[in-house]
């Protein structure tokens, strides 16, 4: 009897033990969560203060949202407090979208990366023969800048009067009658190639860009709130308002000559909604491993390396730049306008994304997110 007696209190220590350790542990995650997050905190909080413009933040860890918080308002007038179901106009992050639907339209056998300018613009001059459209998507094509060629305008216009807009785009490029350099044969950002994909997602599928995007991602991915902005077409919900910061205060800066232009920069979206779109990346919800790799594959040039103009590596694919950071496998993007900095970060092989949108223009949201990613990525030697 002794001896089965002792055999079981040693029992229930050794449960007792294991519930210690289990409840350790347990406590050591929460704590260091809970670091994380306040450290998160701290970065904007020191940033933003209560009743000015701000920024939404995500981070999503190994499939689950482990952060969401807004700071500051959407609009100085309302003083609406940002939170995750704010609307940013995301600039050039719209790029990955855009490329997402030409991909979409290969799937459906509706168009090939090899086909070229000329086959789907008829009137498009003679270098649009030598211009494919995974030129395009990878900025390779030469293209001159539709910015540097818009018409001038007296400071006072307003700026609604002077948009352009991408059937405007078309026909600037239309009258050109040469490229930069001969394409593929360099790497070149180009907003202009992306606003002839938007226009030829609209041909190639029959449907006004707004429409296809919404019906074929952000309808299926259950994005309620994002869309391609349209002025006098829709409206954006709970929208935030760019801004920029003077010697005598904050400005509403929230338009631009370039603001109506679609495919290179035209979606407005939220962190809710791009939680999302995360996800249905990370779950191929959309088109397989082998249709999403051509936009993974970073494009090569004759001239070796591709880099940004302040020399910063530039590996690009479809709508994502693909250089990784301090080791870590990523894809990411950023997008820049007046009024509005946003980006997204994706560590592929870490499962981490972190989103920062932000309605002023003094921030910059890539080194933010990569302030919070360094929270959660390992030291890599």
């Amino acid at each position: 009897m002794f001896n089965i007696a002792s055999g079981i209190v040693k029992n229930a220590c050794s449960v007792l033990v294991v519930a210690f350790l289990v409840l350790a542990l347990a406590q050591v995650r929460t704590a260091n969560g809970d670091s994380q997050m306040e450290q998160i905190n701290n970065i904007f909080l020191n940033l933003i203060s209560k009743h000015e413009p701000g920024a939404a933040v995500l981070v999503v860890k190994d499939g689950n949202i482990v952060f969401e918080r807004g700071y500051g308002v959407a609009d100085l007038g309302l003083q609406r407090p940002i939170n995750a179901r704010t609307n940013f106009r995301l600039a050039s992050v719209t790029k990955q979208f855009t490329g997402m639907a030409i991909m979409l339209l290969a799937h459906d056998g509706k168009l090939r990366y090899e086909d070229r300018l000329t086959d789907i613009f008829p009137d498009f001059p003679e270098y649009g023969k030598s211009i494919t459209i995974r030129h395009l998507l990878n900025h390779s094509s030469g293209l001159l800048n539709y910015e540097d060629l818009m018409p001038t305008y007296a400071a006072d216009t307003p700026v609604e009067q002077i948009q352009i807009k991408d059937a405007a785009v078309l026909d600037l490029l239309i009258n050109q009658r040469t490229t930069k350099f001969t394409p593929g044969a360099k790497w070149d950002y180009s907003n202009s190639g992306y606003v002839l994909l938007g226009l030829i997602v609209e041909k190639m599928s029959g449907k006004p860009f707004r429409q296809f995007l919404h019906d074929r991602i952000f309808f299926p991915l259950k994005m309620k709130r994002t869309l391609v902005f349209e002025r006098g077409k829709n409206e954006v919900s709970d929208r935030a308002f760019g801004h920029t910061k003077e010697l005598d205060g904050w400005h509403q800066t929230d338009q631009s000559p370039t603001s109506a232009t679609q495919g290179d920069g035209g979606i407005y979206s939220s962190l809710e909604d791009l939680a999302r779109w995360d996800r249905s990346l990370r779950e191929r919800t959309l088109l397989s491993d082998k249709e999403m790799q051509p936009a993974l594959t970073p494009v090569r040039v004759p001239g070796g390396s591709v880099t940004q103009p302040d020399g910063t590596p530039a590996d690009y694919g479809f709508g994502w730049f693909l250089n990784p950071y301090k080791g870590h496998a990523r894809m990411w993007h950023y997008g820049e306008t007046v009024g509005f900095r946003t980006t997204i970060q994706r560590f592929l092989d870490d499962r981490l994304t972190v989103i920062v949108l932000c309605n002023r223009a003094d921030l910059d949201a890539s080194e933010l997110a990569l302030k919070v990613a360094d929270l959660y990525l390992a030291k890599r030697s």
